[in-house]
């Protein structure tokens, strides 16, 4: 029977994404403390007065030392721990997971990493979490499971890093407190990270097998940078710690003990007590506060925007009209600035844009969404989950020595001529007699399945995501970079997808006779290298995937070939496994 906390997010839940039960999900089992959540009302998100609280700035970490003026490699231990967290001033404080340094020192979310070009940072992580979880899992489907049940399985993945398979964050190479028990892929404590990518934006979060989610709604993300000064200094972008921010924004609803709420009734009780596909919060959150506000002056600011929500995509507009510069996406800069007067950033993705102030014609601002959710035919949003923050804007004009140059740094773009191989990835949903989303495969096979994909070190692909689901999905491939060449409709999508359902091969299929529907053009933001990317249902999205640097013609230096392999998915649903020859 449904009490008074779960009742309202219920009816909120018209539509849900059709994702797969290896996922980034709500999974694991009950536990005391999270049947105890269940007794205490859900808080009215409506009611909570917004910006009230200050925008933090997050934490600064060096992934580097100096000596004597030259830079070397550097070794880090960042702590997972359960302590509480203010998300707004008239919100009890919140039972959290947090990375740091230390207890007192872990943050929602954790520390920047600030790492630089080709020094080396080695980071061991280590689970200071208690033996039972704070919300509850769903151990009926494929999940990271101590043998004895108790300890909470955690691995880091950083989200756009370019680096050994050892160090990735396999979904299987979770490891509870202490190390005390680990996945059968797990290799070792420390984790390296090369850094010899191109410079750019990533993020680090919990990848463990299907409670990813569930340990990202905990609190378990943080932000990392990797810099390159010879080639940006020459950009002139606004820089230094008041004038570069990074935002890193979610959802999150709250019981009024100050707890995170989490459904914990499935959508198909029957199959999976506890499992439910996607998760929508009503308060949005930015650095760890719901709805802060942040003075500015009237000059250029860069913000490194993160969309760290389990499943709400985010159409950001201000609301008196400013505009965006478009400098990166992602982990990799644009070739050229663009702007735009909105975008839209889907979970995990990265927007790294400038907006200068000074353009204001009022004192103030409101930073807006207007994505449905789900996206993109679901809710309308409210004003509640439709407000993302507050800029309060200085009278006076600064001298602004900023600028955003229309050529940024130069990388080659997507070569068909280097293509050796074509591949062909389908989204599949499923459903329940109810008309309910069990699972979501990709390529009609589960994350334990023999691996299909081998691609080669330094090969260029191109793959064809062929979505036959109802919901957009953003596509997350670790290791590689890809660039988005074109979206095309399918035309008598239910003739294709039964074909497709019995036979699960695009060519035999006849993909050529369905992929000629109307062509949408990739919005000029995300027409650089990335590695996530908006699969739109019913189209067949056509990438270049680069299993090498784009900035150079380097060999890895490290060995790609390596176990426990790779893994692509959807950023709200399935794994699957590759390995590199």
């Amino acid at each position: 029977m449904l009490n008074a906390c779960m009742q309202p997010m219920i009816k909120t839940m018209e539509r849900v994404f059709l994702l797969g039960f290896f996922s980034l999900a709500l999974l694991g089992v009950f536990t005391t403390s999270s049947l105890a959540q269940d007794n205490s009302p859900l808080l009215n998100s409506s009611k909570l007065e917004m910006f009230v609280d200050e925008l933090l700035d997050m934490p600064k970490i060096l992934g580097f030392d100096s000596v004597y003026g030259v830079p070397r490699s550097k070794s880090l231990e960042i702590g997972m721990y359960s302590k509480t967290w203010k998300f707004h001033r008239d919100i009890p404080p919140t039972p959290v997971y947090a990375f740091g340094v230390s207890k007192e020192a872990a943050t929602i979310p954790g520390p920047t990493i600030m790492a630089l070009h080709g020094i080396g940072t080695n980071v061991t992580w280590k689970n200071y979490l208690p033996p039972t979880h704070i919300l509850p899992w769903d151990t009926s489907i494929t999940i990271a499971e101590p043998a004895d049940k108790i300890g909470i399985p955690t691995v880091v993945h950083l989200h756009g890093a370019i680096g050994e398979p050892e160090s990735d964050g396999n979904p299987n190479s979770w490891f509870t407190a202490g190390f005390k028990e680990k996945g059968y892929a797990w290799t070792k404590e420390t984790y390296r990270y090369n850094n010899n990518q191109q410079p750019g934006n990533l993020w680090y979060h919990d990848h463990a097998l299907g409670l990813t989610r569930l340990n990202i709604l905990a609190g378990l993300a943080g932000a990392y940078h990797i810099n390159h000064p010879k080639l940006e200094v020459p950009l002139g972008l606004p820089s230094g710690d008041e004038f570069d921010r990074t935002l890193i924004v979610f959802d999150r609803s709250f019981c009024i003990d100050g707890s995170i709420y989490v459904n914990s009734t499935g959508d198909n009780p029957s199959i999976h007590p506890h499992w439910r596909p996607e998760y929508f919060g009503d308060a949005i959150i930015v650095n760890g506060k719901a709805w802060p506000r942040m003075i500015v002056q009237r000059r250029m600011y860069r913000f490194r925007i993160i969309n760290a929500s389990s499943a709400r995509f985010f159409r950001f507009f201000f609301t008196n009209g400013l505009g965006f510069i478009h400098v990166g996406s992602d982990s990799a800069y644009l070739n050229e600035a663009v702007t735009t007067n909105g975008f839209l950033l889907c979970p995990s993705e990265i927007a790294d844009v400038v907006v200068d102030f000074s353009k204001s014609k009022n004192d103030s601002t409101i930073l807006a969404n207007d994505a449905p959710y789900p996206y993109p035919t679901g809710n309308p949003v409210d004003e509640a989950n439709g407000t993302i923050m507050k800029f309060i804007i200085l009278t006076r004009t600064e001298n602004d020595s900023g600028q955003t140059p229309n050529k940024l740094i130069q990388y080659p773009g997507p070569d068909l001529s280097s293509v050796t191989q074509t591949r062909y990835i389908t989204m599949y949903e499923y459903k329940s007699a109810t008309n309910q989303p069990t699972h979501l495969y990709l390529n009609g096979i589960s994350f334990e399945a023999p691996i299909t994909e081998t691609p080669k070190v330094g090969a260029t692909e191109v793959w064809y995501v062929i979505n036959l689901t109802g919901d957009n999905h953003p596509l997350h491939i670790h290791l590689a970079l890809f660039a988005t060449l074109d979206q095309t409709e399918l035309v008598n999508e239910t003739e294709f997808s039964d074909c497709m359902t019995k036979i699960n091969d695009a060519i035999k299929c006849q993909i050529s006779k369905y992929a000629i529907g109307k062509s949408i053009e990739v919005p000029a933001e995300e027409k650089g290298w990335k590695n996530v990317f908006k699969m739109r249902p019913g189209f067949v999205t056509k990438i270049l995937v680069k299993f090498s640097y784009i900035h150079s013609n380097e060999s890895y230096p490290f060995d790609a070939t390596a176990k426990p392999g790779y893994v692509y998915h959807c950023h709200v649903s399935i794994f699957i496994l590759f390995f590199l020859l």
